[in-house]
């Protein structure tokens, strides 16, 4: 059974994400709840779902805690955190854990979908979060816009490559959820929200003035899939790659 587990003790919000989320994954997935930490340790000692959906603070048990405890045994599971802006700090805690994403509550739909599209391709791909790195001096520059500028390089040149939130954190010297802080402040979205949206544009520019097949042109942006890239395409332009160039 494909099941997704979301956990948050705020139940306006877990009832929103589970509506959205059956939504986007239709009846292929099972959507999951739980209120707190360890009401998500139960739902995953039993159901085993191949994603989580974390609220870093949570009552009895953080949402931290669980996916550490989780990760002890399980590499495959792709866990996303749920943070408040203020609870990044907290999250750098979260090494070990090797987050695919973490998202700012409240969640923007483009930025949950993105990266729980990212967590099913990874899921089905049965890919494990590698192991986490030792621990690196964060490489300070002194003017935040040369930062800013390196990232949007960084990014330029390696959105066709199987780039991650880790890879490029790693890239910087910097832990995952102060990377992910960074980014946010820079680009005013997540990660994968932008990494995605930058993948389909450059694709959008092959398709105008190259003579490319479609699969040829999903694998120069980083989507070995054919289907897959059709998939995201869709979603963020409204189009299929067919119907965008019109044949």
């Amino acid at each position: 059974m494909n099941s997704i587990l979301i956990a948050d003790d705020e139940v306006i919000e877990l009832e929103s994400l589970r509506r959205r989320l059956e939504r986007f994954l239709g009846e292929n997935w099972t959507i999951l709840t739980a209120g707190n930490g360890r009401e998500a340790l139960a739902q995953y000692e039993k159901y085993s779902p191949q994603i989580l959906i974390l609220d870093i603070c949570m009552p009895v048990v953080s949402g931290l805690e669980a996916a550490e405890k989780i990760r002890r045994n399980d590499r495959y599971t792709q866990i996303i955190f749920l943070t408040a802006y203020n609870e990044f700090d907290f999250a750098r805690k979260a090494i070990s854990v090797r987050a695919l994403e973490y998202l700012l509550k409240p969640c923007e739909a483009q930025e949950l979908e993105s990266a729980v599209e990212e967590a099913v391709r990874l899921t089905q791909g049965h890919e494990e979060m590698p192991p986490a790195p030792a621990r690196q001096e964060v490489r300070e520059e002194p003017d935040p816009e040369t930062r800013q500028d390196r990232i949007l390089e960084y990014m330029e040149q390696n959105y066709g490559k199987n780039i991650s939130l880790q890879t490029a954190a790693e890239h910087f010297g910097y832990a995952d959820a102060y990377f992910c802080k960074l980014f946010r402040q820079y680009f005013g979205r997540s990660f994968i929200s932008y990494l995605t949206g930058l993948r389909i544009d450059k694709a959008k520019e092959l398709m105008r003035r190259d003579n490319l097949t479609i699969r040829e042109i999903g694998q120069r942006v980083g989507y070995p899939d054919s289907n897959y890239f059709a998939k995201v395409f869709k979603r963020v332009t409204g189009k299929s790659p067919t119907e965008y160039r019109g044949y």
